[in-house]
């Protein structure tokens, strides 16, 4: 794959990129990380990117913004926000046939300073939200192998500061680090990791592709690579067997303790709400290593999490709903509702398909709550045409397909005792298409051959 320039390669070189294009707001006053900083970067969410460069109490500056704008993340792989999912998707299906292996140094621009006594206290982690539990890390993914065989797992966790060198965090249920600590913990062993704060498109990309298409078999920093378009650089850590993104701006080593729980939360999650506190999973860090001069990432509980988990998930599900519906054209979490809701765009051939559509995605993703299949006439990019299409074209008597007591996404204030009601919406016209269907089209025309006065 290329990237844009082929360099973007760390946090500093998506700086100049930005600055380069516009696309960057630099905020020269001093900010508060206590909700001050959160507050400021939710004015400018989903337009340029943010970086704080005086941070109250800390000597590094925070970048906010990076995934937030649909259009720039794109750029970032020179190509469109509608093309986006299929280049992702294509590097995850060529990884799959062809994996490649990372490259393992001792040293890196990532372990230029080492601090074997961690502080995690020193680091710009913002407080978001006013309800927020605490101080939270949002965008950094962890490394873990498996107990077992050794394979690497990337994955992205909210993780809340409680200590100099302690954070609860949450681990769920279906992922493969779950897996990964259920069996570490079995044998009475703390599970060890790396959480890597300030990394590249790709390897963010690699953390948010879901179980589903990624075999808990294959190291997926592999998907990192294959959108890289080579293979991505460890170091060795100092304390622990695990590496880190050499590229990195901080790592933070260290494990997570067998049998501990500890209260984690309040945290405004990307449903909108506040999850729950509750006793959840404790990390102990052992050692920091970071660039000479870092700049740390955080991301808001919104379009980020929308555009950094919902491209890359629907792009992960995309080839295995088509390999099951060969029909199936594209795939979109709707605006708003990352990770519930997936509109499924299908050429239909046969009566039928749309359901089997709908019954793929299910089994595809495991989080959404809702699938919406349409035809190749709907633009599933625009939430006002889905919905036009499902006011249109869906018969609510016989096209709402209801799956209750299906396992829910704990995350979502609907489910009760981890089950909720899942639905399937079959809003495509039925086959053979009635005439009645046909959509009102205009003349297409080139304004560029036309004076316009005011216009």
């Amino acid at each position: 794959m290329d990237l844009a320039q082929r360099d973007l390669l760390d946090i500093q070189s998506y700086i100049n990129y930005l600055e380069q294009n516009n696309h960057l707001i630099r905020v020269k006053s001093e900010v508060d990380p206590i909700n001050e900083l959160a507050g400021i970067a939710k004015k400018f969410e989903g337009g340029k990117a943010i970086l704080f460069e005086k941070v109250k109490g800390h000597q590094y500056p925070v970048l906010m913004g990076l995934y937030w704008n649909r259009d720039m993340m794109a750029q970032f792989f020179n190509t469109d926000s509608a093309n986006l999912p299929f280049v992702l998707a294509e590097g995850i299906k060529t990884w799959h046939k062809s994996p490649m292996e990372p490259i393992i140094l001792k040293q890196g621009p990532a372990n230029e300073v080492i601090e074997s006594k961690p502080d995690l206290t020193t680091l710009p982690i913002p407080h978001h939200a006013e309800g927020d539990g605490g101080r939270y890390l949002t965008s950094s993914v962890v490394i873990a192998k498996d107990p077992d065989t050794g394979v690497r797992n990337l994955s992205i966790h909210r993780m809340m500061l409680t200590g100099e060198n302690r954070m609860t965090l949450l681990l769920e249920e279906l992922g493969h680090l779950m897996d990964y600590y259920k069996r570490a913990e079995a044998k009475g062993q703390p599970l060890e990791i790396t959480v890597n704060n300030g990394i590249d498109f790709p390897v963010c990309m690699a953390g948010a592709v879901p179980a589903s298409a990624a075999s808990i078999e294959m190291d997926e920093l592999g998907i990192a690579s294959q959108l890289r378009g080579a293979p991505v650089e460890l170091i060795e850590s100092q304390t622990v067997s695990v590496e880190g993104i050499a590229n990195a701006q901080f790592i933070i080593e260290g494990k997570i303790l067998p049998e501990i729980r500890e209260q984690e939360g309040p945290y405004a999650e990307v449903t909108g709400y506040y999850a729950e506190r509750e006793a959840r999973w404790v990390f102990e860090a052992t050692a920091i290593t970071r660039r000479e001069n870092p700049v740390f990432h955080s991301i808001l509980s919104g379009k980020e999490v929308g555009n950094a988990y919902g491209i890359i998930a629907g792009s992960g599900a995309f080839e295995k709903i088509r390999s099951l519906v060969p029909e199936v054209t594209a795939v979109h979490f709707s605006d708003g509702s990352v990770p519930y809701h997936l509109v499924v765009q299908i050429d239909k051939k046969f009566e039928g398909s749309q359901r089997n559509a709908i019954m793929a995605a299910f089994v595809s993703l495991a989080f959404i709550k809702t699938v919406t299949v349409v035809d190749t006439d709907v633009d599933i990019y625009n939430v006002a045409d889905v919905d036009w299409a499902v006011a249109t074209r869906c018969c609510y008597e016989t096209d709402l397909l209801k799956i209750p007591d299906s396992i829910g996404h704990r995350l979502n204030p609907m489910v009760e005792n981890d089950k909720w009601c899942r639905m399937g919406v079959d809003a495509t016209v039925p086959l053979p298409r009635p005439d009645k269907f046909k959509r009102a089209t205009m003349a297409e025309v080139d304004l560029s051959n036309y004076q316009f006065d005011g216009a």
